[in-house]
């Protein structure tokens, strides 16, 4: 099932190769940094750290060897400035792939805040679109959204078939795969967009109003804080693992086939776990532990703005043009996560959720 992903982990380990990834002290951005270090890679980090943290990048020095920490080179800057995304592209001798993370997410936060949602993530990827088709990069791979999807009724989502933007972070995202298309167009620079569904994993931030819903609740559970739905609980999300997520990337980042470069991929699992059925996973792996938790209930509050009911993906162009098979379902991530979770979030005094 994961020999095409095997096969390329074994090729790259004979083969350093030289990568950039912004956002990365962020919580995918981190999750890419210690998968490339563990196999041997060089690697350039780009942070300014408005959302990312210190401590992610401290966490995967702690995982990784010291001479694998050595192939390292962090930059702190920030993509919305040109020279940055230029040294940071110049990091290392000859960058070969930048893995582009680094946004503003949250549909709330760019509700409320467009402007800023626009600099980062528009503005921002631009310059280093700019940056890296200057520096000759071999493949840009960039986080695209599911979010792009926007008030499309059909179910699963297929890549090819999108409605009009539901908020200003979708917009964002949706101008970010035009400008893909336009550079590989304009210029014949190389482009994959992978449209992220509901990731979740270690290192995701449970703190601050626009908290991912997994990590969130997993803190609120643990300090027995309100655990809040918005909604009826039915609406569904295709929640998918971290480990997916970096499998992805590299597979993205080094496909061959010109076929599969130029395009934008669905990055998810297949299947759709309703936020009801997401409390009560949840729940059940803590109670062992947490026995506060025996008649713990969520509460319920009103849909939230920009917000779709229902979200699946179609892996399929993935699995046919990337070789991409998802190795953990939501169950299966839950589990390896959640020792993660009570060690790191145990003391958040936090509620809410998506």
């Amino acid at each position: 099932m994961m020999a095409v992903y095997d096969e390329l982990r074994h090729r790259l380990r004979g083969e350093p190769r030289a990568w950039l990834v912004t956002g990365v002290a962020g919580f995918i951005g981190s999750n890419l940094l210690e998968a490339l270090l563990k196999l041997d890679q060089q690697v350039v980090g780009l942070d300014n750290f408005a959302t990312g943290h210190r401590h992610n990048l401290d966490q995967v020095r702690g995982l990784v060897s010291p001479a694998q920490w050595s192939r390292f080179t962090f930059i702190e800057g920030d993509i919305r400035k040109l020279d940055d995304c230029r040294a940071a592209c110049a990091g290392v001798a000859e960058v070969g792939y930048v893995l582009h993370q680094a946004a503003l997410g949250s549909v709330p936060r760019s509700l409320e805040d467009p402007i800023t949602t626009n600099q980062a993530n528009i503005d921002g990827f631009l310059n280093m679109l700019v940056a890296a088709r200057d520096a000759k990069v071999q493949r840009f791979v960039y986080a695209a959204s599911s979010s792009t999807y926007g008030d499309h009724p059909g179910l699963p989502k297929v890549e090819d078939r999108i409605g009009k933007p539901l908020s200003p972070y979708a917009a964002t995202k949706l101008v970010n795969e035009q400008y893909a298309d336009v550079f590989a167009r304009a210029y014949g620079f190389r482009t994959i967009g992978l449209r992220y569904f509901n990731i979740f994993g270690p290192r995701q931030d449970p703190n601050g109003a626009y908290a991912a819903v997994v990590p969130k609740w997993t803190a609120a559970m643990m300090a027995g804080e309100p655990v809040w739905i918005n909604g009826d609980g039915e609406t569904s999300r295709d929640f998918c693992y971290i480990t997916n997520t970096v499998q992805a990337n590299l597979l993205a980042a080094t496909a061959t086939s010109d076929e599969a470069t130029n395009q934008v991929y669905n990055v998810a699992v297949g299947e759709r776990t309703t936020l009801n059925d997401l409390f009560q996973a949840i729940r059940g792996l803590l109670l062992p532990r947490f026995p506060h938790l025996a008649d713990f209930k969520p509460s319920y509050r009103d849909f939230r703005a920009g917000d779709v009911r229902h979200s699946l993906a179609d892996v399929t162009k993935a699995r046919t043009l990337l070789g991409y098979e998802p190795s953990h379902r939501i169950d299966e991530g839950l589990r390896e996560a959640m020792d993660w979770y009570v060690a790191h979030v145990g003391q958040a005094k936090c509620g809410g959720g998506k």
